[in-house]
């Protein structure tokens, strides 16, 4: 087991992932009876996570190392039985001004507006897709941003269109130079988490449930609204399928039947 989150955390995966990886593998751990881990210190461990997510997400890492484990000669993955708990899907709550909230962002940081606009308008992922952007990243023009795959959430290389409210606030510098920090190295992973809670504690406009991927939220939506095509919207999103990309459009109200589809008399 030691050996296989070696060898997890030697792979190409996020800081945050390879974090809970450990965090969640020292939790089975602690609750080791003996020197051999058996399927009670399984289930011990998991019932210390009474929230449905949580309890998902630590077997769902843990399921992550067994299978690493199965693979150097581990003979049983004690965690196949355990079953997924069912989740309440919920949705970052998309803007209904989207200029307005930006606006207000704009008087309080440059650089969280410059973060969320671009998480709107470019249908980037907030955090590490948008923050660890570099000039080189852009075309000579501005107009377009090419993300390779190691630098995205599938792995595959992703092109952007940069849309010109945003293109006009920008000012090309160094190619390695993140466009945050001004340097080579990029800010860190929780600059913009801690300047977004702060500014949410600040704002009078700002709802419950609207959070940095609302941007995201709120640019799906205006996609679909300008294109009617769904098959675009996945595409422009960089989704896996277009059920990833219909989510983003629930509680959207879109007739499914026009006129013309009506019964003639």
């Amino acid at each position: 087991m030691n050996q296989a989150l070696e060898f997890k955390l030697n792979e190409s995966f996020s800081k945050s992932y390879k974090k809970e990886l450990s965090y969640y593998y020292k939790n089975l751990i602690s609750n080791m009876t003996n020197t051999t881990l058996s399927k009670e210190d399984v289930v011990k461990t998991l019932s210390y996570y009474q929230n449905n997510s949580s309890n998902n997400s630590l077997s769902k890492n843990l399921n992550a190392i067994f299978n690493k484990a199965i693979e150097l000669g581990l003979k049983e993955n004690p965690i196949n039985s355990n079953k997924k708990m069912r989740v309440k899907a919920t949705l970052n709550k998309p803007f209904k001004d989207t200029a307005k909230i930006l606006n207000e962002i704009k008087d309080y940081n440059h650089n969280l507006y410059l973060y969320c606009l671009m998480t709107f308008g470019c249908l980037l992922r907030p955090h590490r897709e948008i923050r660890e952007l570099t000039w080189g990243d852009f075309s000579n023009d501005l107009g377009f941003i090419n993300l390779s795959g190691d630098r995205n959430k599938l792995g595959r290389n992703r092109i952007v269109p940069v849309p010109s409210y945003i293109k006009d606030i920008l000012v090309k510098g160094e190619s390695n130079h993140n466009i945050f920090s001004g340097n080579a190295k990029p800010l860190n992973e929780d600059y913009f988490k801690t300047l977004w809670s702060r500014f949410k504690t600040q704002s009078n406009i700002l709802e419950n449930e609207q959070t940095l991927y609302s941007f995201r939220h709120s640019g799906a939506i205006e996609v679909f609204k300008r294109t009617g095509s769904i098959t675009k919207l996945q595409k422009a999103m960089g989704h896996s399928s277009i059920n990833v990309s219909l989510t983003y459009l629930r509680g959207l109200e879109i007739a499914e039947l026009k006129e013309e589809d009506m019964p003639m008399v």
